[in-house]
């Protein structure tokens, strides 16, 4: 008789393991490079103060994670490219635009996904490594002891508390879209002990990208007035809470309804897509969006339903039109942001939205056609959403350049901090 054993490992368990199996590797990784090293310095005959060179070592890095991000590098390899300094490009998307960009100066490479990547990063040897990922030192991506500087770049123009816990905790440095990102970090930091975090504002490249893209787009003929639901994902937001309830009085209404789910839907919730794309798929009026820029269905619209997606942060800047919102009621328990004076409730970005955007209740999805057609885009709106796009999109069609330059300085001040130092205990 066989008998077969079933053995679960659960997330947190296995990542644990994930860890501690990096760890180990990494560390024989080093003690094996360090031993090369060693022996090429031995058989070159130098002396001890003339190190062999570490021919893998890359002074700047850039990691992007995933296609959706493609927009925040994009402007920072073009600077580098522009100055004729080279630039190690990481990616997880091996179908990354970078790779037909031609460059010259800037190297793209495919390093995997998921654990696969992980492995590469934590065994890099690098001066300054730029990325939009979280979570460093929290979960598989480890901190290489051959890097010098770790840079998160935040990916919207919206708060920086909201990651899930300790997103942010660990890196030396976080480049913001507004000066107003920088409070809550500092507040966090004090409370966690820990150390203070250099906090350049050097705006938002994503939406530096967008905006020329959408300039470039033309203006559509015979345009039929449009609905774009677009909201964020999981069980609190606007297509999994209320689904038919909201599409069904839309379709209703006659006009053009363009739904675009949120990226991570496809991954995380497919059967509630499934299901509403079944339900809907005869309706001539209602389109699904999942392009990859956002900047499509949004030239087309000339309102935006969503809930607490950031989002409606770029359809405001860069539509400048009126937005809904459901109210619908976040969780912010798993997120850095509940750890803010009155958990996160007064963060930014919900103050914000009250300012700039027209709450929808729930109650009024029967009759949204005439709750709609009575919205007034009135002057104090207006005045709101310039207000908040001045707070959060700083530096507008810089931040290419100020990024380039925040990683050359830095990765220079460091070394010229290493070179004193050693003259110094010479």
């Amino acid at each position: 008789m066989i008998l077969a054993l079933s053995l679960y490992i659960d997330p947190g368990t296995g990542s644990m393991l994930f860890s501690i199996f990096i760890g180990a590797a990494a560390t024989l990784f080093f003690l094996g490079k360090a031993a090369i090293l060693k022996l090429k310095l031995f058989l070159s005959g130098k002396k001890a103060g003339e190190a062999a060179t570490d021919t893998s070592y890359k002074p700047y890095v850039i990691y992007n994670e995933g296609k959706q991000y493609q927009n925040v590098f994009k402007p920072v390899c073009e600077a580098f490219e522009a100055r004729k300094i080279p630039l190690a490009y990481y990616t997880s998307d091996e179908h990354d635009a970078a790779f037909s960009a031609n460059y010259e100066y800037v190297k793209p490479e495919f390093i995997g996904e998921g654990n696969r990547a992980f492995v590469h990063l934590n065994m890099l040897s690098a001066g300054v490594v730029l990325m939009t990922t979280p979570g460093l030192q929290v979960y598989q991506m480890k901190r290489s002891k051959n890097v010098k500087h770790y840079a998160h770049i935040l990916h919207a123009a919206s708060d920086a508390t909201m990651y899930r816990l300790f997103g942010i905790d660990f890196f030396d440095s976080v480049l913001l879209s507004g000066d107003y990102q920088a409070k809550d970090i500092r507040y966090l930091e004090e409370q966690r002990g820990i150390p203070q975090k250099e906090l350049v504002t050097v705006g938002c490249p994503y939406l530096d990208v967008l905006k020329a893209k959408m300039d470039a787009i033309p203006t559509e003929e015979n345009h039929p007035f449009t609905v774009l639901i677009s909201p964020s994902w999981g069980p609190s937001a606007l297509l999994s809470k209320y689904g038919e309830s909201l599409l069904t009085p839309l379709v209703e209404s006659g006009w053009r309804i363009i739904v675009r789910p949120h990226p991570q839907s496809k991954k995380s919730e497919g059967e509630m897509l499934d299901a509403l794309t079944k339900k809907y798929a005869d309706t001539p009026n209602l389109e699904w969006d999942y392009e990859r820029d956002n900047i499509y269905a949004m030239k087309k619209a000339d309102i935006m339903i969503s809930d607490f997606s950031g989002i409606i942060y770029d359809y405001t800047f860069l539509c400048d039109k009126p937005v809904m919102y459901v109210n619908a009621e976040l969780n912010l328990k798993p997120y850095d942001a509940w750890f803010l004076p009155d958990n996160g409730k007064n963060i930014w970005q919900f103050s914000v939205l009250k300012k700039i955007g027209i709450e929808l209740k729930s109650e009024q999805f029967s009759d949204i056609k005439n709750v709609i057609q009575g919205i007034s885009d009135n002057e104090n709106l207006a005045e709101a959403r310039a207000k908040a796009k001045a707070e959060a999109w700083q530096h507008q069609g810089e931040a290419g350049e100020k990024i380039a330059d925040f990683m050359i300085q830095t990765l220079s001040r460091i070394d010229n901090k290493t070179e004193e130092s050693k003259i110094k205990t010479a």
